[in-house]
């Protein structure tokens, strides 16, 4: 069976930042089948970005929205009150797995729980924190 790996939606804007294949960046750092995960809720946010964000932004989010095809989109709860970080660590402690994100923020809240995170460090390569 494939590790799951739950994307943020900063994650996909990743490649029209940087030009880097994020993709190929998990499999040569997992070094192992993974199956990409994109929470509904994150597909959403993704779309709202497409459709009402600056200019630039709604470049960058349909650039996204094309990398989401690659991703297994899972349908989620996400409560009234609920943020988008909360229903992506909700998600990934259920499933014990790593969330790939370059929010600072989310990451130093999944590692408080124990979880992996996957985040882009320098501008050039992919990095681990914690044990899968």
């Amino acid at each position: 069976m494939a590790l799951r790996v739950i994307l943020d939606s900063n994650f996909l804007l990743i490649p029209s930042k940087f030009q880097i294949d994020i993709f190929e960046g998990l499999m040569n750092l997992l070094n192992q089948r993974f199956e990409p995960i994109l929470l509904s809720s994150t597909y959403n946010e993704l779309q709202t970005m497409a459709e009402k964000g600056s200019p630039r932004l709604r470049k960058k989010a349909e650039l996204a929205l094309k990398l989401a095809g690659k991703c297994s989109i899972i349908d989620v709860e996400h409560g009234r009150e609920e943020t988008q970080d909360n229903v992506i660590i909700r998600t990934a402690s259920e499933w014990k797995c790593p969330v790939a994100t370059n929010d600072r923020e989310l990451r130093n809240r999944l590692r408080a729980k124990g979880l992996p995170v996957i985040f882009l460090r320098g501008r050039g390569h992919l990095e681990l924190e914690g044990a899968l």
